[in-house]
């Protein structure tokens, strides 16, 4: 009898074209190499599409380890290039959703600066929330929160809402670890931190029209808003 050995499960495409493709990228999963061993262990997204693929294909922008959603990337060195360009110049409008422990306000911004690293200059940073459900289905209250970095600092979204007092669930480094492996287990996420890219609008680099690239519902957020039992 053969044994086929194991093959990773395919990243699941969002867009493509000639130039450029985004996939759902899975939470847990680097965005490239940052050594040989994890290269050689398949655990990045860059190697994990070349080779699905069958192509080289470069990175335009980057997500946090812990973070899922859409991830774009470009097919050759000169669309990657103006993807960069277009991500530094902050003509990419990119929305994120997140599970936060207690009752988010309807809307607000926050414009706390950042520092990029401890004991560094304060930056300026500004992010816009919009709550779009609070859920009492669980002795911790949740709300269901969207976001919208106007800057892109450090693990931004993740500070300004510990700054507002409403810590992502599962975000082990800022919330801690009692309470996210508590939470995780309660609402049966594991160690998940539920932030999730879900959605990049923006001005194509090569034909100049207009993309909007979706992530599908991440299960584990759906988790947290169970459906309302029906009359």
């Amino acid at each position: 009898m053969e044994i086929t050995p194991n093959r990773p499960v395919p990243l699941q495409l969002l867009y493509q074209d000639e130039f450029l493709v985004a996939i759902d990228k899975p939470a847990g999963m680097l965005v490239h190499p940052v050594n040989a061993a994890a290269a050689d262990s398949g655990i990045s997204a860059m190697k994990r599409l070349r080779d699905q693929l069958g192509q080289h294909v470069f990175p335009i922008h980057r997500l946090d380890r812990p973070t899922s959603g859409v991830l774009l990337f470009a097919l050759d060195k000169q669309s990657a290039a103006l993807g960069q360009q277009a991500f530094e110049q902050r003509l990419v409008r990119k929305t994120y959703q997140a599970v936060v422990c207690g009752a988010a306000p309807p809307c607000w911004d926050c414009e706390v600066p950042l520092r990029a690293v401890p004991g560094g200059a304060l930056l300026a940073a500004r992010t816009s929330f919009r709550c779009l459900r609070i859920s009492e289905n669980f002795a911790q209250v949740l709300s269901l929160v969207e976001a919208a970095p106007q800057t892109g600092r450090f693990h931004q979204i993740r500070r300004h809402l510990l700054h507002e007092g409403l810590p992502i669930v599962g975000d082990f480094r800022y919330a801690g670890s009692e309470r996210s492996f508590a939470l995780g287990e309660l609402l049966g996420t594991g160690t998940r931190m539920l932030l999730q890219a879900k959605r990049l609008e923006f001005t194509h680099p090569r034909s100049g029209v207009a993309v909007a690239i979706t992530a599908p519902p991440a299960p584990e957020i759906c988790k947290c808003f169970p459906e309302e039992p029906g009359p």
